[in-house]
């Protein structure tokens, strides 16, 4: 029995850590297109259903598999594709209120469980100069929303309400129950 981390994100690796199991890791090669026509708390979990499935485990193995998404003004903003794309997407979040969410699936024999969970989030005013010096240190170009909230976008953030980690990219506390209550097993066992 393995459990498997279906990302090659050093911030799920890291929250991961937090249960003390052992994991390897399997990240996932999908297409992780949207479609924007969905609601996008139903796509994201879609797309981390879709990372689950497509590891390769054994039978008795248990898949963890997650996605992010940054949701502002109805406008779904994943990761950065070049600076001045991150630049838009922190000016769009500048001084206005958001939703991150995270898709997660867990996958534990012939059971698959896939949840969705949002936190709201507040951004104060940003000047345009800050903007550029974040962007430029380059740690929103593999960030959601083209921010990390555990990073310098902490002074950007005014208020928050829900999973802390769920803006990291694994929504821990949730995840853990589930777990807990899906591959029980997993918890007791010297993997």
């Amino acid at each position: 029995m393995q459990l498997i981390l279906a990302s090659a994100s050093p911030r799920r690796r890291e929250l991961l850590g937090l249960f003390g199991i052992p994991f390897v890791i399997r990240a996932a090669d999908i297409d992780e297109t949207m479609d924007p026509s969905l609601p996008p708390e139903q796509e994201v979990a879609r797309v981390s259903r879709c990372k689950a499935l497509a590891v390769p485990r054994q039978a008795d193995d248990v898949v963890i598999a997650a996605d992010t998404i940054v949701v502002c003004e109805g406008r779904v903003l994943g990761k950065p594709h070049s600076p001045r794309e991150a630049e838009e997407m922190l000016t769009l979040l500048s001084g206005r209120d958001h939703q991150v969410m995270t898709g997660c699936t867990i996958a534990a024999g012939e059971q698959v469980q896939t949840f969705t969970e949002i936190t709201d989030l507040h951004f104060r005013p940003l000047e345009p100069e800050e903007i550029r010096r974040y962007v430029e240190s380059g740690e929103p170009m593999d960030k959601a929303g083209a921010y990390g909230i555990q990073g310098g976008a902490a002074l950007f953030c005014r208020r928050m309400e829900g999973d802390y980690y769920n803006v990291m990219g694994l929504p821990v506390c949730r995840l853990w129950q589930q777990l807990r209550h899906l591959a029980p097993e997993l918890m007791e066992a010297d993997v």
